[in-house]
């Protein structure tokens, strides 16, 4: 037997409920397995918890890359400031949901005609080098536009305990702090529109004190830049990271102390500037519940298996095969099952063939049969879209946003 993760708070009912229904209800909404179910009160509630720990100064954005699932959007949008997008793809999502002022466009790699996008559009894009500040420039003079840009500054330091680091280290993300400053002089002799810094360290951490860290050191940079440039930056994005509990002996992080140290620095700070702070996975991931169906139920040498209709194709993070070094197990559930059922020791595969579609490693489960629902939870992130959904051709899931105010 393997331990699992803490099924949130929030579900924690036996059968499962979901925003006050049970998951086959879910289910006969959809019409059928496999479907993500994403709870919006978690959502809101997640929001709300922001707001009332961060400074007032501190604005809220979304990164639409933890799900870019059309209801979720339209019902997350007035909530926040700002949406962050990585694609011309998401920006054209975003710009259905926000004014272009309220969008900021980073990542490495960006076309011509993703920036040609951006610059039309009036959102503003986060250089990630040199070359691509020349060809924003070179396409801004073309459409005789002044592009709204803001330099993603790759920190001279990392998230500690960050399940993926940003920062600190050769990466093709962002421009070195030591090689910002130049970059942003040749902006401001520019006719380019200065938007600020983005400072992302890493993402996906449980240590508060390590964000207090991140974020403060963040704010320290870009005092730092803007003493060297000689002027303040409009908006200061001090990144994200804030991590959620997936696995065993994992903890959910205090955002009060968060905020008070760092409504503390910025009282300290000559900086007069907005300043931003982006989240995905926290604001999201904690909402989605993967329900998937028992079609077989199998012995081989000694173990059970319950095979379902969905796994790594929808579910890739859930498998251990997102960046995950050793497989350890999401918090999984049989939603059908009753309060006392007779438990047992399985592993949870999906329908593909390959030995890597395992959604949970020899677990404790009530005794499942076939036709019942294994729910696998924190799958409101990077769930769907950040999955091989065309690997081997089984159907594409369903998504529902439930709660208030989706239904």
């Amino acid at each position: 037997m393997k331990p699992m993760g803490t099924i949130p708070a929030e579900f924690q009912q036996a059968p499962l409920q979901i925003a006050g229904q049970t998951a086959e209800h879910w289910v006969k909404v959809a019409s059928d397995t496999p479907l993500f179910v994403y709870d919006f009160g978690v959502i809101a509630a997640r929001v709300a918890q922001f707001r009332s720990a961060m400074p007032e100064r501190v604005k809220l954005h979304y990164a639409i890359k933890a799900n870019p699932f059309a209801s979720l959007l339209d019902a997350i949008a007035p909530l926040v400031d700002g949406l962050d997008v990585a694609s011309g793809g998401e920006l054209g999502i975003a710009l259905q949901r926000k004014p272009a002022a309220a969008i900021s466009f980073a990542g490495p790699g960006k076309r011509d005609d993703e920036l040609t996008a951006a610059i039309q559009a009036g959102a503003t894009i986060n250089l990630e080098s040199d070359g691509e500040w020349h060809r924003a420039c070179a396409l801004g003079d073309r459409l005789g536009i002044r592009p709204r840009v803001a330099v993603r500054v790759n920190p001279d330091f990392e998230l500690r305990g960050s399940g993926m680091r940003m920062g600190g280290r050769a990466t093709p993300f962002g421009v070195d702090a030591d090689r910002a400053a130049p970059l942003i002089d040749s902006i401001l002799a520019s006719d380019a529109d200065w938007q600020g810094l983005h400072i992302f360290a890493g993402s996906q951490t449980l240590d508060g004190t390590a964000l207090i860290d991140a974020l403060t050191g963040a704010l320290a940079l870009a005092e730092r830049l803007a003493d060297q440039v000689g002027a303040i930056p409009p908006l200061t994005n001090l990144g994200g990271g804030f991590g959620i509990p997936y696995f065993p002996g994992e903890r959910a992080i205090d955002v009060t102390p968060i905020g008070q140290a760092l409504g503390a620095a910025l009282e300290r700070s000559p900086l007069t500037g907005g300043f931003a702070i982006e989240l995905g996975r926290w604001l999201v991931g904690e909402s989605g519940v993967y329900l998937t169906r028992v079609v077989d139920r199998k012995e081989s040498r000694g173990e059970t298996f319950l095979v379902t209709d969905g796994g790594m194709n929808h579910q890739l993070a859930a498998t251990g095969n997102l960046g995950t070094v050793v497989k350890r197990n999401y918090p999984v559930a049989v939603a059908t099952a009753a309060p006392d059922a007779a438990t047992e020791t399985v592993s949870v595969v999906g329908p593909l063939c390959t030995p890597l579609d395992r959604l949970a490693d020899r677990v404790t489960l009530p005794v499942a049969q076939v036709g019942d629902l294994v729910a696998v939870f924190m799958a409101g992130a990077y769930g769907l879209t950040a999955s091989p959904a065309a690997f081997l051709g089984h159907p594409a899931p369903r998504e529902l946003l439930v709660g208030t105010p989706g239904g």
